[in-house]
């Protein structure tokens, strides 16, 4: 992977990343396509209407189903998908946390029992990699101690233990690996924990980034705190990554959320928020959301935003977005998730362009300014 960077504005950063399938530019989101699917869409949608970079794909996912032997068979997640292009993994951590019946993380690695039949797994840092070799993705994230917050401070000490813990075991496996010839072309990342703990974002960060990863994600957030408490906690920790790689935070959000970070010095989001919503008849406009839902819409001739140059937009109205969520066509979900990615892509290639042209201040006040009215 190389990784150069653009622009400096305060803590605002440009930079280019490039992969063995793709250069992305940054501040960059990642549609999310848990299952090697973004909902609703296929990879012509995602190449040539959308013309994304770079998509995540669930390692817990893909490892139920279909397996991740049966991807790597069918030439790994961009074999597989017909998606060319970048694809970035998480390590499952999470889902394994956050969908199992029962979860349980020990020395070694997280117990957890299958949402789909029941059964019983156990992911160990080597077990996540050797998936992620399995699905050839592009960069992979690496299994940490995710827990709930709040928590106590014995809990976020374990967490940040174990992280770390992992996280040597996981970097010494990769080159292992890579001098075996395997995993050449793929790019590890390590994810900071804390909670909104200072101290323990702190002592996280700063033993992780002594290890020679390729980037450094912010995992543990939006998980219930306050918004104020994440982007504190955001612009706390990326005081301790390091410049000359990219910095990425995990499952975050709203728009607001993204500008926010972005401003902290942030590079790398994905959130399933843009898709979700737009199933659920929630779009996201440069003046804020709507609910197409809405009886207001019924006759309304207008596209979605004006101001939007999206595939949806340009072709059809929300009086016609209306009818489908009501019918409960297909094509909403189709139409709805083209244009909510569209929006969040745009968000931050302006922001881009905003950071380059020293300007963002600017920007993020327009931001606020445009969906206050």
């Amino acid at each position: 992977m190389e990784f150069k960077i653009d622009a400096i504005d305060k803590n605002a950063r440009a930079c280019t990343i490039k992969t063995a399938h793709s250069t992305i530019k940054t501040p960059i989101f990642m549609p999310v396509g848990t299952a090697a699917s973004v909902k609703a869409l296929d990879s012509i949608d995602m190449l040539d209407i959308l013309n994304t970079q770079i998509i995540l794909a669930n390692t817990y996912h893909l490892y139920l189903r279909p397996g991740d032997e049966i991807v790597a068979k069918l030439g790994g997640l961009h074999g597989f998908t017909k998606y060319n292009r970048s694809f970035l993994t998480d390590s499952g951590g999470f889902q394994a946390f956050s969908l199992s019946d029962i979860s349980k993380a020990d020395e070694n690695g997280i117990e957890f029992k299958s949402h789909i039949d029941g059964s019983r797994h156990y992911f160990t840092p080597k077990k996540v990699l050797d998936i992620q070799y399995n699905l050839k993705s592009d960069i992979m994230m690496i299994l940490d101690d995710l827990i709930a917050l709040p928590a106590t401070k014995e809990r976020l000490a374990l967490s940040v233990k174990r992280t770390t813990k992992w996280a040597i075991e996981s970097i010494n496996y990769h080159k292992k690996m890579q001098n075996q010839g395997k995993g050449l072309n793929q790019n590890i990342f390590a994810i900071i924990q804390g909670g909104i703990d200072f101290e323990y974002r702190k002592i996280s960060a700063t033993e992780l980034t002594s290890l020679d990863f390729d980037g450094f994600a912010i995992g543990g957030l939006s998980v219930g705190e306050e918004n104020q408490a994440m982007y504190d906690t955001v612009e706390f920790t990326t005081k301790f990554m390091p410049k000359e790689k990219p910095r990425y935070l995990m499952g975050v959000g709203t728009p607001e959320d993204i500008i926010e970070s972005i401003d902290r010095g942030v590079d790398m989001f994905d959130c399933v928020m843009p898709t979700r919503n737009a199933r659920n008849g929630t779009i996201f406009t440069s003046f804020g959301r709507i609910n197409i839902k809405a009886a207001k819409y019924k006759l309304d001739n207008n596209p979605i935003d004006e101001n939007c140059n999206c595939y949806t937009c340009k072709n059809y109205t929300r009086a016609y977005l209306n009818h489908l969520f009501r019918a409960k066509e297909l094509t909403y979900y189709r139409l709805a998730s083209i244009h909510n990615l569209h929006y969040y892509l745009n968000l931050v290639k302006e922001a881009r362009e905003a950071i380059i042209e020293k300007r963002f201040d600017k920007f993020k006040k327009d931001f606020y300014d445009r969906r206050q009215k």
